[in-house]
């Protein structure tokens, strides 16, 4: 008979979902692709990677937390990505009354709520766009939310820097938190090359 070490090592080994969270728990924290910001997304990264559409966070990717306005730049970027054809969705876990007036003065389609680190409003995003997932980036600037959300789905998962970081003790906690899992070694970073 088998000795129950043996079933449990079966039981694991069958039930797909375990032995993905076992295998792979480290790898869950860890962006596939770490960047200074979405203005570092251009034709040449999105050939390298394969990636033809994008899911973005709104806080700290796009805006300053709860910032009225996108940052400098993003109006820019943005017309350029929808004038290459790269479809684009907001999915934030902030409220739809945060959320909806940026979106709107962005004009990108959104969802709100997205419950990041788990995959509703991701899923829901790539459906929307009618892309395979390995072709979607997820990009934002934490790692509990949007690189854990990107890569249990299968997506891409693309870590940014916040531009610019918070004051508020829970994000310094959340930071310090992150570096267990993922060490920001800036020699390591890619940034764009200067044309």
């Amino acid at each position: 008979e088998m000795c129950i070490r043996d079933r449990v090592s079966l039981m694991l080994t069958l039930c797909s979902p375990f032995n993905f969270f076992i295998k792979g728990y480290g790898m869950i924290f860890k962006p596939q692709i770490w960047i200074n910001s979405v203005l570092d997304i251009d034709e040449d990264f999105l050939d390298k990677y394969n990636i033809k559409a994008l899911v973005l966070d709104l806080d700290n990717t796009l805006s300053m937390h709860g910032n009225p306005a996108a940052e400098n730049g993003i109006p820019e970027w943005l017309e350029h990505m929808k004038n290459i054809g790269v479809p684009m969705r907001i999915v934030s876990n902030n409220t739809n009354k945060r959320v909806a007036p940026l979106a709107k003065k962005l004009g990108l389609p959104f969802t709100a709520n997205g419950c990041k680190p788990l995959t509703f409003g991701i899923s829901k995003a790539i459906k929307i766009m009618g892309v395979p997932k390995k072709q979607v980036a997820v990009v934002g600037d934490q790692i509990f939310t949007d690189v854990i959300a990107g890569n249990i789905k299968g997506a891409v998962s693309v870590l940014v820097e916040p531009f610019h970081m918070e004051s508020a003790w829970t994000f310094k906690l959340k930071r310090k938190a992150e570096s267990l899992f993922f060490h920001r070694d800036y020699s390591k970073l890619e940034t764009k090359e200067k044309k």
